[in-house]
C-alpha cells in the first residue's frame, strides 16, 4: 500500500486512499458533527475530519479488524480536536477545571436539556466536559465507550458529564437559551473583503491568469477527498474549468466567517449555495485555499448567507 506522507504535501491522494473514503460516506457527517461542536466552527471541524481520517488511514494496519470503525475514528478525530483547542489556548483552563473537586449526584440534574438542542450551548463548556456531554447525550455512547474515547476513567467521565450537565441546564434557564447563536466570528478585515470580491469577479470571468495574480507563490491548496499540497502544481483551476455542471462563485459567510460561496442553479434555475471555500490571506495575496466541494454535510451544518455575487 502506498501511504502518502503528509496531508499537505500529498498531491493527489491515491486510489486505495479514495477507496477507504468511500467506506465511510455514513459516518463522515456524524463525525463533522463532533469536530464542528467541539471547535466551534463547521469549517475548522471539518478540516479536522479531514486531518483524523487521513491519520486513520496511514494507521489502518494497527487497527483490530475484530472491534467497531467508528469508535476508532472518533477518539482520532477527538484526540485531534484537542490538539487544535490546546494550540487555541484553550486547554489549560479545560485542565484546571476538570481537576477541581466536585459532587456527583446520584441522578441527573433537573431540567436538562437534550440532544441536538445542546449542540449550540457546548460551546461554553471546556473541551473535557463538552466530549463528554456530546458523545452521551447526543451521539448516545456509553461511559464506558466514552471513558475509551477521551482516554479516561469511567468515574472521571461521569464527573465531566454531571459538571457540564449542571452547567448547561444553567444556561438553558436564560432567556432563548436553546437558540441561541453560535460565539461571534470576528468581521472580515477590510483588505480581506477586497480580496475575497476580487477573488470571486476573477473566478466569474474564468479569468485565470487574474485569480493566480491573486495567489502567493507558495500558497497551499486542499480539495477534500481530492489534493493537498502547493497551489502551484495542483489541477485546482482546471477541474473548474472543465466542471460539467455549471457554477458561480459569491463572496458569503458560513456562520458568520468570511468566505467564497460555490452555487449551482436549483430546480428552479436559481443559484443556490453548493459548498464553501476559504481562503487564508497574508500581505494582501491569498496564501492557503481550502476547497469544501466534497463535503456536503458543512452547509447544513451552518449559518449561510450569499452577500456579494
Amino acid at each position: 500500500m502506498t501511504i502518502q506522507p503528509d496531508l499537505d504535501t500529498a498531491g493527489l491522494f491515491d486510489a486505495r486512499y479514495k477507496a477507504f473514503l468511500e467506506t465511510l460516506t455514513q459516518l463522515r457527517p456524524r463525525l463533522h458533527r463532533y469536530c464542528a461542536r467541539m471547535t466551534g466552527s463547521v469549517l475548522d471541524g471539518e478540516d479536522i475530519v479531514q486531518e483524523a481520517l487521513f491519520e486513520a488511514y496511514r494507521k489502518l494496519d494497527t487497527f483490530d479488524e475484530r472491534r467497531a470503525l467508528s469508535p476508532w475514528l472518533f477518539r482520532i478525530a477527538h484526540n485531534r480536536c484537542i490538539d487544535f483547542l490546546r494550540r487555541r489556548g484553550v486547554r489549560e483552563e479545560a485542565e484546571t477545571a476538570a481537576a477541581e473537586p466536585i459532587a456527583v449526584p446520584p441522578e441527573d440534574p433537573p431540567g436538562l436539556i437534550v440532544g441536538p438542542a445542546i449542540e449550540r450551548l457546548v460551546a461554553a463548556l471546556p473541551p473535557k466536559e463538552r466530549a463528554c456531554v456530546l458523545l452521551k447525550d447526543v451521539f448516545d455512547y456509553s461511559l464506558e465507550e466514552i471513558s475509551e474515547l477521551v482516554g479516561s476513567s469511567v468515574g472521571a467521565v461521569k464527573a465531566a458529564l454531571t459538571r457540564g450537565r449542571m452547567k448547561l441546564a444553567k444556561l438553558d434557564e436564560r432567556p432563548s437559551a436553546s437558540s441561541s447563536p453560535p460565539p461571534e466570528t470576528p468581521a472580515a478585515s477590510p483588505g480581506l473583503s477586497d480580496l475575497l470580491r476580487l477573488y470571486v469577479e476573477r473566478f466569474n470571468r474564468r479569468d485565470w491568469d487574474g485569480v493566480r495574480e491573486l495567489i502567493s507563490a507558495d500558497a497551499r491548496v486542499r480539495v477534500a477527498d481530492c489534493f493537498a499540497g502547493r497551489f502551484d502544481n495542483a489541477p485546482y483551476l482546471g477541474e473548474y474549468e472543465r466542471a460539467a455542471t455549471p457554477w458561480h462563485m459569491a463572496v458569503g459567510e458560513i456562520d458568520g466567517e468570511p468566505v467564497v460561496i460555490v452555487q449551482q442553479r436549483d430546480d428552479e434555475h436559481r443559484w443556490t449555495p453548493r459548498a464553501a471555500v476559504r481562503l487564508t490571506a497574508s500581505e494582501g495575496r491569498v496564501e492557503r485555499i481550502a476547497d469544501y466541494i466534497f463535503c456536503p454535510w458543512v452547509l447544513p451544518a451552518a449559518s449561510v448567507v450569499v452577500i456579494h455575487s
